[in-house]
């Protein structure tokens, strides 16, 4: 079977100071591990010599959080390799390599734990690690191993496997199946089976001498199945179990205590030693109070010689060692260590002869399940339950308190509470008088299991109370029960908790109803009962909060609570500010709850206590709370409409500002059935689509009339053409060529010409212009935003309508030009800006500023002509252009604008044969 193979440090290419290749032997929760040298050079190396020649079969690395290589390489050797013993050794044969994930999702926090499984003989390993992955933390470049493991079986076992064979045969013709699926994962089921305990997530977390107490338990445990002693293997197991969780609070204790002395916190690092100790100290005194003490047992693991755990069935290296007693698991009821294993004592013990092991000794117990007794630790620092089956169901071993956190004595063998301090039986004289001390006892006992008997107990007793009984007495009884109900309440043991709200519904239910107890008797139970119950639904437990949170509601519909009223009393105070998070949301959701189920007629519940206290919810800090709030709100609304205006703001647009009330609003809107914001500006936005749709249709349709006109143009021409012919004919003698110019200026017209400046050039092909609107026509501009070619005419509309960078310009209402979002308060407030005139009365030009004749001919005169627009660039190239053409003359207008402004006339407008679309959806190919 795979175990754990110790090793050796031979070499590292080089470490940084107190980070030394070596820490890699030590596998416990507060090891460093290696790391490089800083700024090394890569590759870095280790090497590691195993015990003994080995068939590794699986490799775990443990990574550093944030020094992680990005690629790390495994060579493996039978000797010593040539440059340790040269002309001797032999070279490393690789076996291949793993990636490291560089950690960036979780922020650099977490340790990856890698395992790689292979097959290779050979005793010494090689690691190369590669260069690391970059991040802010690691500054040096470096690269770190926090710890290795390494499985494997000894590879001199030749004749295990002739044993395995012959076991194997053996058992085919004696029908036994090794390979029964029943028994995957033990043991016994696979040969390749590896222990969990041989794992490196095992030594990591676990205190070192508990682990080796582990580890020799273990190997009683698979010595008793062998020997198929199996009710005293279950409960070996048990107490593994139970000791992990003590392994792993030493552990957290450990690496709490180095943290403080890092941080030089000496007084925390102080407390955790003294936690450490005093805790270990009593797991030690009980084990050896019952005899499990021994010296080969509680050896520190440090203190082992360096060898290679291997099968206690293993022919070559099988030890002697004491044999599991022979006595009957039923004749020993013992419990071991029990201070950290918790369980009701037993009806009697046998004492343990000294010559047997401490694990020999842990034979099995009355109850097979031992739990851990926490008491000696504050709740927080205890270890976590072990999961056990009782009695055909899953239970789990509750925490304890910190008032169960004491200097009083502990559980005594007898299984009898302890006996109640003077304090207890002043507070509880009532209840003492009334149902008996040793019930009382129970209640207060510091043993959750007496307490929760204490309840059942009680529960049994009112059950059974004669129908004829003194009302006194019952009324006695009541609160005597209702006064150890509001204790229980409080107690943070879940099975306490539940056996508590069990006996509070039978007192309401059945036994107030059952006696004919006045309604006094109700209400006494319900208030003593409901502000305990409202504070337990804050509880950190989710577990205990949801328990809370439903019986509330629960109780709030007993047919014997509804018709008080009381329950909605308390749901309906005010928030406090200062309240945990858990149980604002818990009385907002009950309260939500309990609205639909009773409503506001008789149940408690007006509209003006739950509409102040759902507005004054939605000023809470926690979202939940808010969310919840606006749901309360709109569910009021459906009952009382006009009634639920009275308590909100008014709705305007201050008010909607708010994104809560603009919700509310909305919502109101749509139970009234009227549109939304959302829903109107999508009614507009579709409108303005529909009408953009048909002012594209009505220009199609007058670009297609301008083309029958023309078409009509044409045919006239040809007409006077065709009368001229015969005339030409009688004065030549002979037949004329039809004149064939101008039927050529009317049909190619357009034919190298831009249609915005008039310029006409024989270059002017369709990538020609491309090139011409792109970089040189005075009348365009490219938007510095989105890139697009438009008019400069309108440029403000497009950076306002059309732009893909629309939503951040707004329009000054001043100038009516297109300002950055961000720049407009200000723009407006300096008030620097040329207020800008109507469309009628003239032009406004977004390059420079100013007004000017209105007209489409007054845009070409502006951004072409000499006196014109001293913002356009493209002018201002054309210009100077022509300066450098003819030296020593004034500046001239170029002579694609002259034969513009020539031809102007009779040049179609943008709006006539070519769209603005067509040019302001231009982009550079």
């Amino acid at each position: 079977m795979p175990h754990k193979i110790g090793f050796v440090v031979v070499s590292s290419s080089g470490h940084e100071d107190g980070f030394s290749a070596r820490e890699l032997m030590i596998h416990a929760p507060t090891v460093s591990g290696w790391r490089s040298p800083r700024f090394c050079q890569f590759p870095q190396e280790i090497v590691l010599q195993m015990v003994e020649r080995c068939r590794i079969r699986k490799l775990q690395l443990l990574a550093h959080q944030y020094m992680i290589a990005s690629k790390i390489e495994f060579y493996i050797s039978e000797s010593l390799p040539e440059y340790f013993v040269p002309y001797q050794g032999e070279r490393f044969r690789r076996l291949g390599y793993v990636s490291l994930c560089d950690n960036e999702k979780t922020g650099c926090k977490a340790r990856e734990l890698k395992s790689v499984y292979v097959d290779a003989v050979g005793q010494f390993l090689k690691l190369i690690f590669h260069e690391n992955h970059v991040n802010k933390y690691n500054i040096y470049n470096q690269v770190a191993l926090v710890a290795i493991n390494i499985i494997g079986d000894p590879a001199d076992f030749s004749d295990e496997s002739n044993i395995t064979s012959r076991e194997k045969l053996l058992d085919h013709y004696l029908g036994h199946n090794t390979e029964d699926p029943a028994l995957e994962g033990t043991y016994t089921g696979t040969s390749d089976y590896i222990s969990p305990l041989d794992d490196l997530a095992f030594d990591m977390y676990q205190d070192p001498e508990v682990a080796q107490i582990i580890r020799k338990l273990d190997e009683r445990k698979r010595e008793a199945v062998q020997k198929e002693r199996y009710d005293y293997a279950k409960k070996l197991k048990q107490a593994i179990a139970d000791l992990q969780k003590v392994g792993e609070r030493l552990g957290r204790y450990e690496v709490e205590k180095r943290c403080a002395v890092e941080k030089e916190d000496y007084d925390l690092a102080k407390e955790k030693k003294q936690q450490m100790e005093q805790y270990r100290a009593e797991v030690y005194q009980q084990l050896e109070l019952h005899s499990l003490m021994d010296a080969e047992l509680m050896r520190r693991p440090l203190d082992l010689p360096l060898q290679p755990l291997v099968p206690s069935g293993s022919p070559c290296h099988q030890k002697p060692g004491p044999s599991l007693p022979q006595l009957e698991e039923r004749e020993t009821e013992i419990k071991f260590a029990e201070p950290f294993l918790e369980e009701k004592p037993p009806s009697f013990s046998v004492p343990i002869s000294p010559q047997h092991s401490a694990a020999d000794q842990l034979l099995p117990a009355t109850d097979p399940h031992p739990k851990i007794n926490v008491e000696p630790l504050p709740y927080d620092e205890r270890p976590l339950p072990a999961m056990r089956k009782q009695q055909g169901e899953a239970l789990t071993e509750p925490e304890m308190s910190d008032a169960d956190f004491g200097d009083a004595q502990r559980e005594g063998v007898s299984g009898e509470p302890e006996p109640l301090t003077e304090k207890a039986l002043r507070e509880a004289s009532t209840a003492i008088e009334v149902l008996g001390e040793t019930l009382v006892a129970g209640a207060y006992s510091k043993v959750w299991s007496c307490r929760e008997d204490a309840l059942l107990a009680l529960y049994k007793k009112l059950m059974e109370m004669p129908v004829g009984a003194p009302k006194e007495d019952l009324k006695s009884t009541l609160r005597a029960s209702i006064f150890l109900i509001r204790r229980a309440i409080k107690d943070i043991v879940s099975p306490v908790f539940q056996a508590s709200l069990k006996l509070l519904k039978m007192i309401i239910t059945q036994y107030i109803p059952k006696h004919r107890l006045s309604k006094l008797e109700t209400t006494h139970c319900v208030e003593r009962t409901t502000p305990l119950l409202l504070s337990r639904t804050g509880d950190s437990s989710a577990r205990l909060r949801i328990m809370a949170v439903n019986f509330i509601q629960e109780m709030a519909l007993f047919k014997e609570v509804k018709y008080l009223q009381i329950i909605p009393s308390y749901l309906v105070q005010p928030l406090k500010p200062n309240s945990s998070v858990h149980l604002a949301m818990s009385q907002v959701d009950l309260l939500a709850r309990l609205l639909k189920d009773l409503g506001t007629r008789t149940s408690g519940f007006t509209v003006d206590n739950v509409m102040k206290f759902s507005v004054s919810a939605l000023e809470h800090r926690v979202y939940e709370v808010r969310e919840t709030a606006v749901k309360i709100i709109l569910d009021m609304y459906k009952q009382h409409q006009t009634l639920i205006l009275e308590y909100l703001p008014p709705d305007d647009s201050n008010t909607r500002k708010n994104v809560l009330y603009k919700t509310i609003f909305e919502g109101f809107a749509k139970i009234d059935g009227k549109p939304t914001d959302a829903e109107i500006r999508a009614q507009k936005k579709a409108a303005t689509q529909e009408a953009e749709k048909q002012r594209k249709e009505q220009i199609k349709a007058l670009q297609e009339q301008l083309a029958a006109l023309k078409e009509m143009e044409a045919e006239v021409q040809e007409k006077e053409s065709g009368a001229v012919k015969p005339k030409n004919q009688d004065t030549q003698g002979r037949r004329a060529a039809p004149p064939e110019a101008p039927e050529i200026a009317d049909n190619h017209y357009l034919d190298n010409l831009c249609i915005f400046c008039g310029e006409r050039n024989e270059s002017f092909t369709e990538e020609g212009l491309d090139l011409h609107y792109w970089k040189h026509c005075l009348m365009l501009a490219r938007c510095n935003h989105c890139k697009q070619v438009v008019e400069i005419s309108s440029l403000t509309d497009h950076l306002l309508t059309e732009c893909d960078k629309k939503d951040r310009f707004g329009k000054c209402y001043r100038c009516s030009e297109a300002v950055l979002k961000e720049e407009l308060p200000r723009h407006i407030k300096v008030k620097d800006c040329n207020p800008a005139k109507s469309e009628t009365l003239a032009n406004r030009c977004p390059l420079c500023h100013e007004n000017f004749t209105p007209g489409e001919e007054a845009w070409k005169a502006h951004l072409m002509g000499p006196a014109g627009c001293t913002m356009n660039l493209r002018k201002t190239q054309v210009l100077q252009k022509a300066q450098a053409a003819q030296p020593g003359k004034g500046p001239a207008v170029a002579k694609s604008g002259s034969s513009g402004s020539k031809v102007g006339s009779k040049i179609p407008t943008p709006r006539g044969g070519l769209s603005k679309s067509s040019v302001r959806t231009y982009t550079k190919r």
